[in-house]
């Protein structure tokens, strides 16, 4: 696999993912619910009590949600409670971890691969000039 097959691989579903996280109320949304995972699933009020909007915008999110397959709602009483679906969540890491770490079939890191000259220091990527000496990038 070349390097602009690796980068093409599943783009469309990784943009779709990182649309679907865009809005900054419905990442909090998320990350809620992830939090809340296990513990116990969560109704729009109480959802819109934590995050401190209105009922109407964690509705209209969660529509969106689950629209995507990342919540899930289970009726209990006159109420719907919402949690986190673990499968999408764990299929939309592994794209987003696929999106920020690009890596060729053999799992090495495009970025080694291709500018052999970048070097990863203190969490740092740096460039080697030919002089030897290193310039942050």
């Amino acid at each position: 696999m070349d390097i602009l097959d690796s980068i093409q691989e599943k783009t469309e579903e990784q943009a779709a993912v990182f649309s679907l996280l865009a809005d900054s109320t419905r990442l909090k949304l998320v990350k809620l619910l992830c939090y809340k995972y296990g513990r116990e699933a969560l109704c729009v009020n109480a959802l819109a009590s934590f995050l401190g909007v209105t009922q109407s915008a964690v509705s209209q999110h969660l529509r969106v949600l689950k629209a995507a397959g990342l919540v899930k709602g289970r009726r209990c009483g006159c109420r719907v409670h919402y949690f986190i679906e673990p499968e999408a969540l764990e299929r939309y890491r592994g794209l987003m971890a696929l999106a920020l770490n690009v890596q060729d079939a053999d799992g090495e890191k495009l970025w080694q691969k291709h500018c052999p000259n970048m070097q990863k220091d203190d969490g740092q990527l740096r460039q080697s000039d030919k002089g030897g000496e290193e310039s942050h990038s």
